[in-house]
């Protein structure tokens, strides 16, 4: 269920708090990202985000293979659903320099603007996802909810804008685009032709048991 981002108000904790926090959230982690406190106060630790994207995203590389792709530096391609990252971040990260720091890792030329980080949280045996605001801190979100992903979880998506402003697309991933949408016409098509070939030859064979002479 997605609902509107809640108004919740950043409590500033004083560093024996965050000391305590952090003792009690590294003693409930099982899978080693413990966070750690520096001198000066800031703390840093990972979090993971699944990646939840519709639409292809346009890759930097150097070694791109493929007729379809319109130039030998960039190509695009689906990601795979359910895929998760892990990033290593501070406290003094905001959600922006998060989704820069996570498309700088798969080195993804699409603007960042056109992507948004949402918050996955159970409340009251329902599951809700909330988009964050640019400046919100995901460690500390993370932080105070404790280190189960089940009680909170991060989501990258595309911002939710109605209608694509494809104006927003460089021509080269527009082009694309097209090469993805008619690989996956042939592919449709060809699955479709399976499907009816396969309902004909068992109705050709009905056929024939009922011409068949008795």
């Amino acid at each position: 269920k997605d609902v509107q981002k809640e108004r919740e108000p950043h409590v500033y904790l004083s560093k024996e708090e965050v000391k305590e926090k952090i003792q009690s959230y590294n003693s409930s982690v099982t899978d080693k990202l413990k966070m750690t406190l520096n001198a000066n106060g800031i703390y840093t630790g990972f979090i993971k985000v699944q990646m939840e994207l519709c639409r292809p995203i346009t890759v930097q590389s150097s070694q791109s293979q493929g007729r379809c792709a319109p130039s030998n530096t960039e190509t695009a391609f689906y990601l795979p659903d359910g895929c998760v990252n892990t990033l290593h971040i501070s406290s003094t990260n905001t959600v922006r320099e998060v989704i820069e720091a996570l498309l700088k890792k798969f080195f993804v030329a699409d603007n960042p603007a056109k992507f948004a980080l949402y918050k996955r949280c159970h409340k009251e045996d329902q599951v809700y996802t909330c988009k964050l605001s640019d400046r919100e801190h995901p460690l500390y979100l993370r932080l105070v909810a404790g280190p189960k992903t089940e009680m909170l979880s991060f989501v990258l998506r595309e911002h939710e804008t109605g209608e694509v402003m494809w104006e927003a697309f460089s021509i080269p991933e527009l082009q694309n685009f097209l090469c993805i949408l008619d690989k996956e016409e042939n592919d449709q098509l060809q699955i479709l032709k399976n499907r009816y070939a396969a309902y004909r030859g068992k109705l050709e064979e009905a056929l024939r048991g009922v011409l068949k002479p008795g």
